[in-house]
């Protein structure tokens, strides 16, 4: 089942598609987008991930036959690649940009919320 987006007039449609325009320009998601390309192309990370998905594999199917030296080892070791992925610079790089562009949206999500109530309130005020 597909769902239904709401149908707006034009000048609303108009004014969303203008600030999507200014959201993508912008330079901090400019920047996040950029960081998260890099990552998603970087091969020495995309191998990382898959070598912790495995340890990590590996230590429940340790737990689940009783071997716990064997699951300590490969929780160990999978610690030890998640430290490596975490302190990785573009990991890094990727999480600061992703905070700011997180801020950017929720300081315009407040703004856009204080301007619809205000419009709203001066408007019931002037209908009494």
């Amino acid at each position: 089942m597909t769902e239904k987006r709401p149908e707006y007039d034009d000048n609303i449609q108009a004014s969303m598609a203008e600030l999507l325009d200014g959201l993508k320009n912008h330079d901090t998601i400019k920047a996040y987008k950029k960081i998260e390309q890099r990552i998603d192309e970087h091969e020495g990370l995309k191998q990382l991930v898959e070598e912790i998905k495995v340890l990590q594999k590996e230590a429940v199917k340790f737990a689940h036959y009783d071997k716990p030296n064997a699951e300590k080892e490969a929780i160990r070791q999978a610690d030890e690649l998640q430290e490596a992925f975490d302190t990785h610079p573009l990991v890094v790089e990727y999480r600061e940009c992703l905070v700011e562009a997180n801020d950017l949206l929720h300081h315009l999500a407040s703004i856009l919320q204080t301007q619809v109530n205000d419009t709203l309130e001066q408007k019931l005020n002037e209908e009494e």
